[in-house]
């Protein structure tokens, strides 16, 4: 099996990879929405991609790609804790380095947003690719004033001198990342261990109080909703969907029930998948 993820090698999401699939090859992509194509052109197997952090929300690149594919599903959600590091290539000196730009994923640059402002307020701050990327970045380049904030692994695996360590913005970090799979997601092929579900839901013509009935079809079955967002379908300003998730803890008829009365008042529904949840504790 091939797996794909947002890479390169010691990015987050490859250690979240790794640990769903220790046997499995695993195979870079160098943006989100490349690695779900891969899984859609059936070039990979499943594919990995983070799609919400404790301090900074949602991931949208996987949720607005996934919104346009309707042959996908979830197959779990692996939750990682993150902490991150500040990272230089001065491993062989005492001194610490002048850092005059620093660079890492616009999510982990966001993470670390009150360490950066104290400490480095006139650093350059620039968003590349991925944690790794910006690690094997100041690898190659170590004679520029450059810093990368990346994981542990990458700073080992590169040889490079961590300047700081946990620089995340509080202590409790974490992101969930999906395994995705072929195949549009059914009700009645739900594992016993399915502990969420995600649902994309667009919404008829503009009616005064038609968000309130959708989501009353959950609330008067007493389904649970642990999130809900909204998102630009991006066809028309004005225009938006909403990813719901869903608690599954009543009978799956309920929630096939809810979906039926949300279509029957014109709304459009999208089963994206009901899924286990496996969180990892701190490395």
């Amino acid at each position: 099996m091939q797996v794909g993820y947002l890479g390169p090698e010691n990015s987050f999401t490859y250690l979240a990879a790794k640990d769903a699939f220790v046997h499995e090859t695993l195979v870079p992509y160098p943006s989100i929405p490349l690695c779900i194509q891969a899984l859609v052109d059936g070039v990979v197997d499943r594919c990995v991609v983070p799609n919400e952090n404790s301090l900074e929300g949602s991931v949208h690149a996987t949720i607005d790609t996934l919104f346009r594919e309707q042959k996908l599903s979830i197959e779990k959600e692996i939750i990682l804790p993150i902490n991150h590091q500040l990272v230089t290539a001065e491993s062989g000196k005492d001194q610490p380095p002048v850092i005059t730009r620093i660079i890492s994923h616009p999510q982990a640059l966001a993470q670390c947003t009150n360490f950066l402002n104290r400490y480095y307020q006139h650093a350059v701050i620039e968003a590349v690719a991925s944690t790794t990327t910006a690690a094997l970045y100041v690898k190659n380049h170590p004679d520029d004033s450059v810093a990368a904030i990346a994981s542990k692994e990458a700073a080992a695996f590169y040889d490079l001198r961590i300047e700081a360590e946990d620089i995340q913005d509080v202590s409790f970090n974490q992101t969930r990342f999906w395994v995705m799979k072929q195949g549009a997601a059914q009700l009645d092929a739900v594992s016993d261990d399915a502990a969420k579900a995600t649902v994309f839901v667009t919404l008829p013509a503009n009616q005064p109080g038609i968000l309130h009935k959708i989501l009353a079809a959950f609330g008067w079955r007493d389904i649970d909703l642990s999130k809900i967002e909204s998102r630009p379908s991006k066809t028309t300003l004005g225009e938006y969907f909403f990813m719901i998730d869903l608690v599954v803890d009543k009978p799956i008829q309920l929630i096939a029930n809810a979906f039926e009365e949300i279509q029957l008042l014109g709304g459009g529904v999208h089963l994206l998948g009901v899924y286990p949840v496996e969180e990892k504790k701190v490395r």
